[in-house]
């Protein structure tokens, strides 16, 4: 497979181009990193998933050049990092924040000083200081708990005070490192919802790695899928999830969905087992009732879930129709004229 075909998104504010980093020598060399291409557009939260060890935590490191790759570019906002000196790269890695999975907050410090911490290394006026940071904890929900110090705060406070320093020099790219991992499920939601809001309120472009389908699901625009240390897959959320062609995506999917393992023999009563698919404008329509009107066909829901991925929703089943050959044929083409899609044990 061509992992630039995959990979490219068009020209972006972030640009990844034929990336490699290999950590040992001889032997001992381990490719973390295996050419890889990717473009991040302005205004968008882009997300990348894998298995642990897939080498994403070191691509997103790659982006600020935490982590140099061996060969390649980076390009952030039209400048090239790769090509800068230690000066010119500490200028322009301001305007990338980053937010850690373990939160990487300053223990002696309150919540207000973590956040003033960046702007402080900036020489700024202390009442500019105060402000920003008091604008940015406020910002994030925590204006409550401002003179409170990390061993006073719970994960997801300590996580949105993360997410504040991150934004005190007023980035244009925000990078998040496992973001969520460390939090429950409620947490999580209302970590992903600030992220959200940061990125609609301040157009700030989120570029984010995760293991959790859960986590791209819910807030990213696209997604692109790692796998040994190549990007496999990529492209519109919604269009991934419901449609993953490699195999690397459908054990991801795997993990949190059993809808993939379900048996399409047939039902040994005459019965034939189908998958259908629907989403986006599909979802609204009563398509199955009406695809068995006026036929004799009887249908019965063996396994199902209906969700949402970002704004659009979806629905998954797993049927056993029966009745007349012709007429469950026709049934079935009814639904894909509906705009369903539709798998049968004939498909597979």
């Amino acid at each position: 497979m061509d992992n630039r075909a995959v990979a490219v998104g068009g020209i972006g504010l972030i640009i990844l181009d034929n990336l490699c980093k290999t950590y040992g020598t001889g032997n001992n060399a381990v490719t973390v990193i295996d050419h890889v291409t990717l473009s991040v557009k302005k205004g968008e939260i882009f997300g990348i998933i894998g298995q642990s060890g897939a080498g994403k935590s070191t691509l997103l490191r790659c982006v600020n050049l935490l982590a140099r790759p061996d060969s390649g570019t980076v390009t952030v906002g039209g400048v090239e990092l790769t090509r800068l000196n230690t000066r010119e790269l500490q200028t322009r890695r301001r305007k990338i924040g980053m937010v850690f999975q373990h939160f990487n907050l300053l223990a002696t410090l309150t919540a207000r000083d973590n956040v003033a911490f960046p702007l402080r290394l900036e020489g700024l006026p202390r009442n500019e200081i105060r402000r920003r940071a008091d604008e940015l904890l406020e910002l994030v929900g925590m204006a409550g708990h401002a003179d409170k110090y990390p061993s006073q705060l719970s994960g997801g406070q300590k996580q949105r005070v993360g997410i504040a320093r991150a934004l005190a020099a007023r980035p244009d790219v925000l990078l998040c490192d496992e973001a969520t991992s460390a939090l429950d499920q409620e947490t999580t939601r209302s970590v992903l919802a600030l992220l959200k809001d940061i990125n609609r309120q301040l157009g700030v472009t989120i570029l984010l790695v995760t293991h959790e389908i859960e986590v791209v699901r819910s807030v990213c625009d696209r997604v692109a899928v790692m796998n040994r240390g190549r990007i496999v897959e990529s492209g519109a959320t919604p269009d991934l999830l419901l449609r993953p062609r490699h195999p690397a995506t459908r054990e991801l999917l795997r993990q949190t969905e059993d809808w993939e393992g379900e048996d399409l023999s047939g039902g040994g009563d005459g019965g034939t087992i189908v998958r259908v698919l629907y989403s986006g404008e599909s979802a609204d329509r009563p398509a199955l009732s009406e695809a068995v009107r006026g036929t004799s066909v009887r249908f019965v829901i063996l396994h199902g879930n209906v969700s949402r991925i970002r704004d659009v929703p979806y629905g998954r089943l797993t049927l056993r129709l029966t009745g007349p050959p012709g007429e469950k044929d026709a049934v079935i083409g009814r639904l894909r004229e509906q705009g369903w899609e539709v798998e049968t044990s004939d498909d597979v």
